[in-house]
């Protein structure tokens, strides 16, 4: 297929306002992709690669040639020249890389450049991802879209999901299951403002986990092969040496442990998230980021996913130590909740995660059988832009303008400049000059890719920002390099707390 064919089509699907008009579209083209490429579709569709780096960044796709006057790259074309590009190491791969994306662009179309160089910065903007694009792989084969989802629990990429049940079938769906060593999508909490929110969204019976200032991991075990993956199911294992060596020492052949990773000090206290998240980022062998595990989807073979929450505690408790788990209160009051938050923020952990204990692992969701609570509102949003500071801070990249993820792109809620420390001043002048597209004035614009985590003290309704709400007092507690923009907030949620005053 040719490459102009999916690029039009993501067109019109970016130009419809209809879900179910976006999933027909998505739908009509899957069903004429050839097998051989529907991995490849499936992937771009969602607004993904197969590969997951190509050592390409925003600032190599600077200068380029120009665009060619008609279509002849084909979908796997492009997936073959992608896959060099990852491949491409040591001495030489910059200038390699350079030449290979220079051959590449200049045997693309004006629309075919704007569509990869979307692609291969994460920017694709069409109002449709995984969510829609597995709705269309449901339509498009003709079944169930609970069966395709079900599918995609258990498969990292959609692709592999797409051809199975677009070329197999129901069965081919089926065996779709946990494996150790292929990442699933880990399950995602809701939010509440306080503890009595929470319980009243779980709405039955409930235990209270301690919300750990670290980053999620996911650890399988197969005898002595351990691997770590992250909340992006990106490969972590040769980075946390630490808890390869937790996972290798728990008595079981086989396990797929859920949870959290974080550096403490002498008295178990964690340190601050920037630490953490730097030492995980290194990858000398040498990181002391220590596991700590509050769920378990398997133990010697067999799958527990979709067994209440109170089992896989059981299971969980009967192979990790006290000292590796996750402390958490069950069978606790709103006001016993409230406690242990209280406890937890005191020793310097972000909050608490109140959980139904009946509730499956619903791998990839989002609902209300997890709920988070933060003693402070938070959001995790992106910077769009920044301007030069004034005064003690000229010279620095100072005031960043925040950006809510929607369907259509980025909405910006505000600037602030509150509650940089000088070394972030210093941090984020170099992180922000890198992802510069173009300058307005004072103000830098940037290729949306860095997430912020920003405390303020409400939602209020603005006429000044497109969004129609503006955050109050909004601050900086710290730069989430271990989220992507795609896990950004969205502008859905913002206007949410608005309504809930």
């Amino acid at each position: 297929m040719l490459l102009e064919e999916l690029v039009s089509r993501s067109a019109e699907v970016a130009a419809s306002r209809s879900r179910l008009a976006k999933r027909d579209l998505l739908a009509e083209l899957l069903r004429r992709v050839p097998e051989p490429e529907i991995e490849i579709a499936a992937a771009y569709l969602s607004g993904s690669l197969v590969q997951r780096r190509t050592g390409v960044g925003w600032r190599s796709l600077g200068a380029l040639p120009e665009p060619a006057a008609t279509s002849t790259v084909h979908v796997a074309d492009l997936d073959a020249t992608l896959d060099r590009l990852s491949r491409l190491v040591g001495p030489g791969s910059a200038t390699a890389r350079r030449q290979e994306l220079a051959d590449l662009f200049g045997r693309l179309t004006r629309s075919e450049q704007e569509h990869v160089r979307a692609l291969l910065t994460g920017n694709l903007r069409q109002g449709a991802q995984d969510a829609v694009v597995l709705e269309a792989v449901a339509h498009a084969s003709g079944l169930p879209v609970s069966l395709v989802r079900r599918a995609a629990m258990f498969s990292g990429p959609t692709g592999p999901v797409a051809r199975s049940a677009l070329f197999g079938g129901a069965q081919a769906l089926a065996r779709f299951t946990l494996v150790v060593g292929r990442p699933v999508r880990p399950m995602l909490a809701g939010s509440a403002p306080d503890p009595a929110g929470a319980v009243g969204k779980v709405d039955g019976p409930f235990t209270v986990d301690t919300k750990l200032d670290g980053i999620r991991i996911q650890v399988h075990k197969g005898g002595d092969n351990v691997r770590v993956f992250s909340r992006s199911l990106d490969d972590l294992t040769d980075r946390l040496p630490a808890v390869v060596s937790a996972a290798r020492a728990l008595p079981a052949q086989t396990l797929i442990l859920d949870g959290e990773a974080m550096l403490v000090d002498r008295s178990g206290r964690p340190r601050p998230f920037q630490e953490t998240a730097s030492s995980s980022a290194s990858l000398d062998g040498t990181s002391e980021v220590q596991p700590f595990f509050f769920d378990l989807l398997l133990r010697d073979g067999r799958a527990l996913l979709e067994q209440p929450l109170s089992e896989r505690l059981e299971q969980l408790d009967a192979v990790v130590p006290a000292a590796a788990s996750v402390t958490r209160a069950t069978g606790t009051t709103v006001e016993q909740a409230a406690t242990f938050l209280d406890a937890a923020v005191a020793s310097g952990q972000e909050g608490v995660v109140v959980k139904r204990l009946d509730s499956p692992y619903a791998a990839g969701r989002r609902g209300s059988a997890w709920v988070k609570v933060k003693p402070r509102h938070t959001l995790d949003l992106v910077v769009l832009a920044v301007e030069w500071g004034s005064g003690r801070r000229r010279g620095l990249l100072s005031n960043i303008h925040l950006g809510a993820r929607s369907e259509d792109g980025w909405v910006m809620l505000g600037k602030t400049f509150k509650g940089m420390s000088d070394e972030m001043l210093a941090w984020q002048t170099e992180r922000f000059l890198a992802l510069e597209t173009h300058r307005d004035g004072h103000v830098v614009h940037l290729h949306p890719e860095q997430v912020v985590e920003i405390a303020f003290d409400g939602v209020q309704r603005s006429t000044r920002y497109p969004g129609g709400v503006a955050l109050r007092f909004a601050r900086v507690l710290r730069y989430r390099d271990d989220k992507t923009a795609d896990e950004a907030d969205t502008i859905e949620s913002v206007r949410g707390l608005l309504v809930r005053g």
